[in-house]
């Protein structure tokens, strides 16, 4: 029998370290996010390059990802721009965040892990700490939040669906119409929702969860 070695089970390095392009799209999503990046300035591969010090192939990479994830458009002058969305793709956004978050709110339901939860609560006391004022920090608190309870549950592949949805998010410039009390309004109440996902079974979890989404797409549509 041929005897494995240590050298055998070690994976390249080029296998496993970040591709420049994932990391230039987390650059450009974190700019996005924050507001660094005007929703209404258009985006070039060739300032973006300068500015983050690196070829075109990457940028490229990373835009037409966005651009497949229908946060970004290709411009008749070139480059590319944010999305605008329209109603009905807001609901389509909403609905699909019920499916993922709803599903895992009904894990969480059972979850055993006291100190995971407790975790959990902590991250929702310390974002809503926060009170939030402007329309970037209200979006990294309440995506801070909700990413949370989906991590919290455990499957890692809704994880990735629910950061696929809220990338397409960053398509909505909406709230930058709501003033800071409808900011606050709108993100509080998150350990209310914790306490009533966690005294039922899965399916008063989901409700739950669905009820408190409902709200926020409201909210999200008065504002178009």
């Amino acid at each position: 029998m041929i005897e494995s070695t240590p050298m055998q089970s070690l994976q390249k390095v080029s296998a496993i370290r970040p591709r420049l392009a994932d990391l230039v799209y987390d650059q450009i999503v974190g700019g996005l996010q924050s507001g660094a990046i005007d929703p209404n300035v258009r985006l070039h591969q060739v300032k973006l390059a300068e500015m983050l010090d690196v070829s075109r192939t990457p940028v490229r990479e990373a835009l037409l990802r966005l651009e497949q994830e229908g946060v970004l458009r290709s411009s008749v002058n070139g480059g590319f721009e944010i999305r605008r969305v329209s109603k009905s793709e807001v609901r389509d956004i909403y609905q699909a965040r019920q499916a993922v978050e709803g599903f895992c709110a009904g894990l969480l339901a059972s979850l055993d892990d006291k100190e995971m939860v407790e975790t959990l609560r902590e991250t929702i006391a310390q974002e809503e700490g926060k009170k939030p004022d402007t329309n970037s920090a209200y979006f990294d608190a309440n995506r801070t939040i909700h990413r949370a309870f989906v991590a919290t549950s455990g499957n890692a592949f809704l994880l990735e669906s629910f950061d696929a949805i809220w990338n397409r998010s960053i398509a909505i410039r909406s709230f930058e119409k709501l003033d800071a009390p409808g900011l606050e309004a709108s993100l509080s109440g998150h350990l209310d929702l914790l306490n009533d996902i966690r005294s039922g079974g899965f399916e008063h979890a989901q409700r739950a969860m669905h009820d408190h989404i409902i709200d926020g797409c409201a909210l999200q549509l008065a504002a178009l």
